[in-house]
């Protein structure tokens, strides 16, 4: 993918007439720092952002905005939270605000064609892949679990097929051995901050032409679910330190240990020893522990058992002599 055009103009003081009516759709983490990069980007006026309705959070389902929605409330935006977009009363609300330009990023919603025609100078989306590579709901535990070694974030012209539409502008991403789903979303979303405040001048002034993305290489996420963060021992340990950092923070790596979890919130490979057997905890040194695997051992750093402590395996080892030799999975 090759990044947006250097020397990007700006736009310079622009009077409250001239400014491009722009709405913000997004929800998620991901999405806030592109929230204000639009917020604070001249000859754009932000009418409006749309994101998902508060919703009960913890065990006391305490009523919580999304982070793009405390965001918003936090400079001062008007904000619209629709059950769902596509119905009529949410669709006039967007259609009154008669915006010349929609971003969107990290929202969760699929737009109907209805909204994506009313913007005269476009309905865009950042998004956290080398398009056409990850499309869909989690492109970035994707990247983490398939070893990529390099990403992208992407600005699409928004169609009614998910992620599918043409590609205006890319920036690449290293993707670090080290990197949790957390941490590479913290970088994803500075670098599409960045890459909104290059390319969204040029496509507006039209120096900017959109690309069909590639037929081949496309790859489709969907939402993860709890029990994608079970590990199964009959995988490699490479796989399965992989997906224990793709699911950080949610829904996270854990074993199944007799009734209970046991949670790996930090782990690292090693060969396998003489008669380790796939689905065991070993020890792995003098107090460390691990889970033989079918190729390799996955040592446990971090771990807890639910609704313990984290800590280390040393600490979990002296509390809970009996753990070796267990089956896990």
């Amino acid at each position: 993918m090759s990044g947006a055009a250097a020397g990007v103009s700006s736009f310079g003081r622009a009077s409250a007439e001239s400014r491009v009516r722009a709405v913000f759709f997004g929800s998620g983490g991901f999405a806030v720092p592109i929230l204000d990069a639009l917020a604070t980007m001249p000859g754009v006026h932000l009418e409006a952002v749309v994101s998902a309705p508060d919703r009960p959070v913890g065990r006391k389902a305490v009523l919580t905005p999304t982070p793009v929605t405390a965001r918003a409330r936090e400079l001062g935006l008007p904000v619209l939270q629709p059950v769902r977009v596509r119905r009529p009363e949410a669709i006039e609300e967007l259609r009154a605000l008669a915006p010349d330009l929609v971003v969107l990023a990290d929202y969760g919603q699929l737009i109907p064609r209805v909204l994506l025609d009313l913007p005269p100078r476009g309905f865009l989306n950042l998004h956290p892949s080398a398009l056409p590579r990850h499309r869909g709901a989690a492109p970035i535990p994707a990247t983490i679990l398939a070893a990529d070694a390099e990403s992208a974030v992407t600005l699409i012209v928004v169609t009614e097929e998910m992620d599918a539409g043409p590609i205006v502008a890319a920036e690449r991403l290293e993707v670090r051995p080290e990197d949790t789903a957390a941490t590479l979303e913290e970088r994803a979303a500075a670098a599409a901050a960045g890459l909104l405040r290059r390319a969204l001048p040029e496509w507006l002034a039209g120096r900017l032409v959109a690309r069909p993305q590639p037929a081949e290489g496309v790859t489709l996420t969907r939402p993860l679910r709890r029990e994608d963060g079970r590990l199964d021992p009959t995988r490699s340990a490479s796989e399965l330190e992989r997906q224990v950092r793709a699911y950080q923070p949610w829904p996270g790596g854990y074993l199944g240990l007799g009734e209970g979890r046991l949670i790996v919130c930090r782990a690292h490979t090693a060969p396998s020893e003489p008669g380790d057997y796939a689905g065991r905890l070993v020890a792995a040194g003098r107090d460390g522990l691990a889970v033989a695997t079918s190729a390799g051992r996955l040592i446990l750093d971090e771990i807890q058992l639910a609704g313990g402590k984290r800590g280390s395996a040393a600490e979990l080892r002296r509390g809970h002599p009996g753990l070796i030799g267990a089956s896990v999975g």
